[in-house]
């Protein structure tokens, strides 16, 4: 497992803020691709202390930990406090994947009354409240770059990218609020 507090985020210093909208990096955190057929989700479940729902967009958290449904078996699991995810999953001897992709990914949140604005911007996912409500998660893209966006709050959310993109998606949001 790669150490998340010792990690440097390649935004590490980035902040945009301006009115109704604040783009920041996200705490460094694990990340797992986790991979399952139904049969091991019960077990994968118990193991990392989090429901792995099977509803599409759906997100459930627990503490620092959250896992988000990207498909009919596949979910990111994240955890903020550094949890070893691959030790617990380690525990289930259900047939599933889990690679630890916490060195591809980053975050940055994006808060305030413009964030579903700006994010519309780059995003062809429909944002409204009625179509994404606070919890749905799915995989999408902002301007030309895969994303896993995160409603974490009414005027919050969590977007998790590759870190070799992250500088282009930071820039992305900056030119988008200057705009929207």
């Amino acid at each position: 497992m790669v150490d998340a507090a010792a990690r440097i985020s390649p935004l590490d210093g980035r902040l945009f803020q301006d009115e109704g909208i604040l783009v920041e990096p996200a705490v460094p955190a694990v990340r797992l691709a986790l991979r399952a057929p139904s049969a091991a989700r019960a077990a994968l479940s118990k193991a990392l202390g989090i429901d792995l729902s099977q509803r599409p967009k759906a997100s459930a958290v627990h503490g620092a930990r959250a896992a988000l449904w990207l498909g009919p078996d596949e979910w990111l699991v994240i955890d903020e406090e550094g949890g070893d995810l691959m030790a617990a999953c380690g525990t289930v001897t259900a047939f599933h994947s889990a690679v630890d992709v916490s060195h591809r990914n980053t975050a940055l949140l994006v808060s305030g009354r413009r964030a579903a604005d700006v994010l519309s911007a780059g995003c062809p996912q429909d944002l409204s409240r009625g179509a994404f409500p606070v919890g749905a998660a799915s995989r999408t893209v902002f301007g030309k770059v895969e994303i896993v966006l995160w409603r974490t709050g009414e005027e919050a959310f969590r977007v998790e990218c590759w870190r070799s993109f992250s500088d282009y998606v930071f820039m992305l949001f900056e030119a988008a609020a200057r705009d929207a």
